[in-house]
């Protein structure tokens, strides 16, 4: 799963990449709705030959993750079989780690909410409590459909750092988490597959999944932090450092005051 991905990207015909056309495939069936698909529409949104489609979506279906949604009308030939997704056939969980509270979100494979928990956190705390208390929002979601698997956990978390490796870097006001690896270690905690961005990129990310057509814009985010979100062509823009959209320690006064960062004159710091 690669969660910069905001639009459907070519794929390819080989064994070792099945898991990868597969997602292709979801996205697309995702993104169609409750009005369904056509393998054709599907093999020609995704590159896949018809043949490839077809045995991806029979595995689909015995997975219970897509279901028949009647036939559509040809313009020669038979009716085109339509497929469409099966939102609650599973779920994720979606966890935010603020600086000082814990949102969690279990959703269906639609991305649409199904259960919502608020709760404070104390992003300064041990990494240990830290851990403790995403791994129980990650227990306690689960159990809202105790018979429906839960795939893996998304983590938004204040950047800057690394989401290829999942470490976090220098978050301004908490210099302890410098270098640490959160998603090895939630995904230890919680058994499952985990996927580390920052809070900007997710929140820019689940913009551009809603609206069609891809397009460029930026999301700024104006809490306890200050950031922002690329979207260009219609994909999360990271930058040569992953580094783009970290705006908020800019220095706009030499002599300002003294930000947690330990600059001077910085954005948040006047803000």
């Amino acid at each position: 799963m690669n969660g910069s991905r905001t639009r459907t990207q070519a794929g390819a015909n080989l064994p070792a990449l099945r898991h990868h056309n597969a997602t292709l495939v979801l996205d697309l069936l995702r993104a169609a709705g409750a009005e369904g698909i056509s393998r054709l529409e599907l093999a020609e949104g995704t590159g896949l030959t018809p043949q490839a489609v077809s045995k991806i979506t029979a595995r689909l279906r015995e997975d219970g993750l897509a279901v028949g949604a009647g036939l559509r009308p040809s313009t020669g030939g038979k009716p085109r079989t339509v497929l469409r997704l099966v939102p609650d056939a599973q779920f994720a969980v979606g966890l935010h780690l603020d600086r000082d509270g814990l949102t969690a979100v279990l959703v269906d494979l639609a991305g649409r909410p199904v259960a919502v928990t608020t709760a404070p956190l104390d992003l300064g705390a041990p990494a240990e409590q830290v851990l403790a208390d995403a791994a129980d929002a990650v227990r306690d979601l689960s159990a809202a459909e105790p018979h429906k698997p839960v795939l893996g956990v998304g983590v938004a978390v204040p950047g800057p750092l690394d989401h290829r490796d999942g470490v976090l870097h220098r978050v301004t006001g908490f210099p302890q988490w410098d270098g640490y690896p959160l998603r090895a270690a939630l995904a230890e905690r919680t058994g499952l597959p985990v996927v580390l961005d920052k809070d900007t990129n997710a929140a820019a990310l689940a913009l551009a999944l809603g609206s069609a057509g891809g397009g460029d814009f930026a999301y700024l985010h104006l809490g306890t932090g200050l950031g922002a979100g690329l979207v260009l062509g219609g994909e999360v823009h990271r930058g040569a450092r992953t580094g783009a959209g970290e705006f908020g320690h800019q220095t706009l006064q030499l002599d300002g005051p003294l930000c947690g960062c330990g600059g001077r004159g910085c954005i948040e710091a006047l803000c």
